[in-house]
């Protein structure tokens, strides 16, 4: 299933409209008693939005990790992870060009993080080209036990957020012990502070590991368009510049969303988005959580709110 792809408003619209209108978004919702929202595209969006809450929502405000996992029939279970499949949530894709300005790293919970900078070493090892920097995104959340356990067993020690995790990825997969370069700001709160660690290895684009603030300290941690928004602001985008980003399979549709609305509208930069490839075995050492169908409908929710975000910022009112 095509994700909005293109710089252009009709472009990115036209995406929106492909993905939110497609045959197995609407078998999901027809499979939970949904009926179709009428009206235009902005009102199909928040009927869908206003429909996952009630039906895919099962975190009820927490982290992931603590969601809940609901009962499902076989039939409905396989319906979702072939809805799943063609929405663009499971298979794992190479990137689509030889080169790149910039490669981007989402950071996330303990194992992603190291899954996820292991990845982005091994695509810049073997293709494609990055001219300008990678950047290795996270924040100052605290890690979880669990999360703690996972690097103790990865052999990672010491870390404390999940910057510190990504940090420790960063050191392992390109064999550096310290960076070149740091700067940040302590403002005595994890929402409201920064960090910026830059490491050049040998015959490899600069790598920087950025801790973001939060956009609304107040309320929430730096959320994944926080992080995209924080690094801009610190690298010299251009228009038509292509970036590539790396995260998760299962995340790939909400994050790529957020990246095309914070990056893509404001400054006109391509942006391709792939998933980790499980099937690379030097990965083998952090295993991949088993995903559910929960876990699918709770991020194809995550991928309808992105996409009513974007479409928000493409049709102002």
């Amino acid at each position: 299933m095509a994700l909005p792809a293109g710089t252009s408003g009709a472009e990115l619209a036209a995406g929106v409209r492909t993905w939110v209108e497609s045959p197995p978004l609407r078998d999901l919702v027809g499979r939970f008693g949904g009926d179709w929202p009428a009206g235009n595209l902005t009102e199909v969006l928040a009927g869908l939005d206003d429909f996952s809450a009630r039906h895919w929502d099962f975190r009820d405000g927490r982290e992931r990790p603590d969601a809940r996992e609901p009962a499902f029939d076989l039939g409905t279970v396989g319906l979702i992870l072939d809805s799943a499949a063609a929405l663009g949530l499971v298979r794992a894709l190479p990137p689509p060009l030889p080169r790149y300005a910039h490669l981007l790293v989402l950071g996330g919970l303990a194992h992603a993080c190291l899954r996820r900078v292991g990845y982005a070493a091994h695509l810049l090892r073997t293709g494609p080209a990055v001219t300008g920097e990678v950047a290795v995104l996270g924040s100052f959340r605290p890690l979880t036990g669990p999360e703690r356990q996972v690097l103790a067993d990865a052999g990672v020690t010491g870390c404390a957020t999940e910057v510190d995790a990504l940090d420790a990825g960063v050191r392992a997969a390109f064999g550096l012990a310290a960076p070149a370069e740091e700067d940040g700001h302590d403002a005595a709160h994890p929402h409201h502070s920064w960090s910026s660690r830059t490491y050049r290895p040998a015959g490899s684009p600069p790598v920087r590991v950025l801790a973001a603030p939060s956009s609304e300290p107040e309320r929430r941690r730096a959320h994944t368009a926080d992080t995209q928004r924080f690094w801009a602001e610190h690298v010299r985008l251009r228009a038509g510049d292509p970036v590539l980003m790396v995260t998760a399979p299962i995340y790939v549709p909400f994050q790529h969303c957020d990246a095309l609305r914070t990056l893509t509208v404001p400054y006109g930069c391509r942006i391709d988005t792939v998933g980790v490839d499980p099937a690379l075995t030097g990965l083998a050492r952090v295993p991949e959580p088993t995903l559910t169908p929960g876990r699918y409908l709770q991020e194809i929710r995550s991928a309808i709110r992105s996409l009513r975000a974007l479409h928000a910022t493409l049709t102002p009112a």
